[in-house]
């Protein structure tokens, strides 16, 4: 499961948020299978669709994360969850979406499939309130 400012994220969910405000992200990763997982990383990415087939990942100037954008996770026991925390700050308006990865350190334990179906996180960052 993927929350952005306490709301569940699913394919038809857009998440408001305002400019200059931290934005709470919580990514809750589930380990259905009967192995323990891990080691392996997961990258938090913002990016801008143009709808045109393009997209733009160079928002430095744009978005920038409160710690980190890469969460080291040592591993997930069966039928446990881990949750991992952090958070956005958007510098300026506009809809923006997240692509998260996951980069394993270990061939040989195989990260759950649901897990590389996660559902896409679409915000909408708005000028605050005056």
């Amino acid at each position: 499961d993927i929350l952005v400012d306490g709301k569940l994220c699913d394919c038809d969910i857009v998440v408001n948020c305002k400019v200059g405000d931290p934005v709470p992200l919580e990514v809750k990763l589930t380990n259905w299978s009967k192995h323990s997982v891990g080691p392996f990383a997961l990258t938090v990415t913002p990016y801008q669709d143009y709808q045109n087939g393009v997209h733009n990942y160079e928002l430095q100037d744009v978005i920038t994360f409160v710690g980190s954008n890469t969460f080291y996770i040592d591993s997930v026991k069966p039928t446990k969850d881990s949750v991992y925390f952090g958070a956005l700050l958007f510098l300026y308006t506009g809809d923006f979406y997240l692509n998260i990865k996951f980069h394993e350190d270990n061939c040989s334990k195989e990260l759950p499939l649901s897990w590389f179906c996660l559902p896409s996180v679409h915000i909408r960052a708005m000028e605050p309130a005056v």
